[in-house]
């Protein structure tokens, strides 16, 4: 049987709300699933097909591990994170990509066929024009010309607590955005200190006061887009949003936006509302540090997550995580659609 457990929140806060679950695999779980995705072909050579077959290959995971990552997609009162070990790993890697990825010298494809698995069963894997080319699965590594900027190629600074967004002129860029983010480690900083840390805001909710929750609930801010669109796509220009709220839905069913690249409060007590904002979720955020074999699933309207300073030294060695961007449904976002091209948004 595998192991799921759902333990109560962080810390001594008094938190009401489960938001964190861990899934383990059995060992002979692991290895055939390993062995299954090691025969695997490259999957993009016709994506459609590798992600039916993962999904065929996830499917068959023990009945409570399946049921934990299925309830972690579909109910709104279900964890915000889960923690994922024990997964398979290609068994040679080449060397962490220098540039942003993608890799070139990959000769198996099974950290791929994880990501695409575990993202299957929560949606569909979406890519985006303004990240990564479009790309569906993306290589988080450090990248020295980023080392200093909030993006995933940062190493040198706190990535703030934010939400993946996608700039759209036609929508919040909360809208548009992935649902979930799958993050799957295929090697690790060699001191291990790289911590992905994820708030969830049902727990930052339960620290700010009235006050405060009036203020991040009011359109008092704008988002700039994401680094990867001000960059190569405006010229290093900022792109802000149209004027919107933090926080916003049910007070036990909270949506969260929060933006990397910057969050930019209209009034005085919009500012201070975002401060006191990350100062909760630096209080009730859980920490993770990835090894290989593991992921993290991330609910990505539940809460915002960040990342640790770490050291990188671009030698080939450097931490190397997978990422998908995940989407309940395509439909929504169908104006982004390109004529004959699947899935690029």
């Amino acid at each position: 049987m595998a192991r799921v457990d759902v333990p109560g929140s962080p810390g001594g806060g008094g938190f009401s709300t489960a938001t964190f679950a861990e899934v383990r695999l059995p060992d002979e779980v692991r290895d055939l699933l390993g062995d299954r995705l090691a025969r695997d072909r490259d999957p993009f050579e016709d994506i459609d097909e590798a992600s039916a077959h993962c999904h065929q290959a996830f499917a068959q995971l023990p009945l409570d591990a399946l049921r934990s990552l299925l309830d972690f997609g579909r109910h709104p009162d279900a964890p915000g994170v889960t923690f994922v070990r024990n997964l398979p790993v290609d068994r040679l890697l080449p060397p962490t990509p220098r540039d942003g990825g993608p890799s070139l010298g990959k000769r198996t494809f099974v950290a791929e066929g994880v990501l695409l698995g575990l993202s299957g069963l929560l949606g569909e894997p979406v890519g985006f024009l303004s990240e990564r080319e479009g790309r569906l699965v993306h290589d988080v590594v450090p990248v020295a010309r980023g080392a200093a900027t909030q993006t995933s190629q940062g190493s040198t600074v706190f990535l703030t607590f934010h939400n993946d967004l996608v700039h759209d002129r036609q929508e919040c860029y909360s809208r548009p955005g992935p649902d979930f983010v799958v993050l799957n480690c295929l090697r690790a900083d060699r001191e291990g200190a790289a911590a992905t840390y994820y708030a969830d805001a049902r727990d930052v909710v339960g620290l700010l006061d009235g006050a405060t929750l009036d203020v991040l609930r009011s359109p008092v801010f704008r988002m700039n887009a994401p680094g990867g669109f001000v960059s190569a796509l405006v010229e290093g220009h900022e792109a802000y949003s149209d004027p919107v709220p933090v926080l916003r839905g049910p007070g036990e069913f909270p949506e969260v936006v929060s933006a990397a690249n910057g969050v930019r409060p209209l009034t005085t007590a919009g500012r201070a509302a975002l401060e006191t904002f990350q100062t909760a979720c630096r209080a009730v955020a859980h920490e993770v540090r990835l090894a290989p074999g593991q992921a993290l699933l991330l609910h990505n309207r539940k809460g915002v997550h960040a990342r640790s300073r770490y050291t990188a030294r671009y030698d080939g060695r450097d931490r190397w995580l997978q990422r998908t961007y995940v989407r309940r449904n395509l439909w929504d976002i169908r104006h982004r659609s390109l004529p004959g091209v699947r899935r690029i948004h």
